[in-house]
């Protein structure tokens, strides 16, 4: 059976963006998930000096290495100021220095949940955009507006967003499975 690898790019404790990472892999049918927590991979801010004086950190690899042992990859995107957080941007900057081919060629479902209206629109954006150059095959994007009014309990309330994010879960099931 394939694996799925879920994260949220966020620290937070209280990540809405990992709640709904968690809820779509919840979602898929015939695949296998593990949720990981960025909280978990402690890095130093990413500089080239850093590097030549230090090497790849080890948790830089352990990220990195996951990348490896899965078929596909849900990602929600937490928006900071119109683009990654902080730490996101961090481990995505160590692991593209593991390997440049950051998600291996492989589907991944890429969503951004926003408590208001925009849904995290311009780092989905720029995910989009950016994701599709290292490595993401069969990039499928969904934008969570609105997040404590649709999400309560662990669960979608909003029909019309719970289904358009059912679709969007199953299409990329279909492209893991494929």
């Amino acid at each position: 059976m394939k694996k799925i690898l879920a994260f949220a790019g966020s620290t937070s404790s209280t990540s809405i963006n990992k709640q709904l990472a968690t809820f779509a892999a919840e979602n898929l049918k015939e695949t296998d998930f593990n949720v990981i927590d960025l909280r978990d991979f402690s890095l130093p801010i990413y500089s080239e000096d850093e590097e030549k004086e230090r090497g790849l950190p080890d948790d830089a690899k352990r990220f990195s290495a996951l990348f490896d042992e899965y078929d596909g990859f849900i990602l929600s995107l937490a928006e900071h100021n119109s683009s990654y957080a902080a730490a996101f941007k961090n481990i995505y900057d160590w692991s593209s220095r593991v390997n440049a081919n950051v998600f291996r060629d492989k589907p991944l479902l890429l969503m951004a949940a926003s408590p208001g209206g925009l849904g995290g629109r311009f780092v989905l954006e720029s995910g989009i955009a950016r994701f599709s150059r290292m490595g993401a095959k069969e990039l499928v994007s969904f934008s969570f507006p609105n997040f404590y009014d649709n999400f309560k309990e662990g669960k979608v309330v909003n029909k019309e967003l719970l289904d358009a994010l059912i679709q969007k879960v199953n299409k990329f099931e279909e492209f893991v499975n494929s």
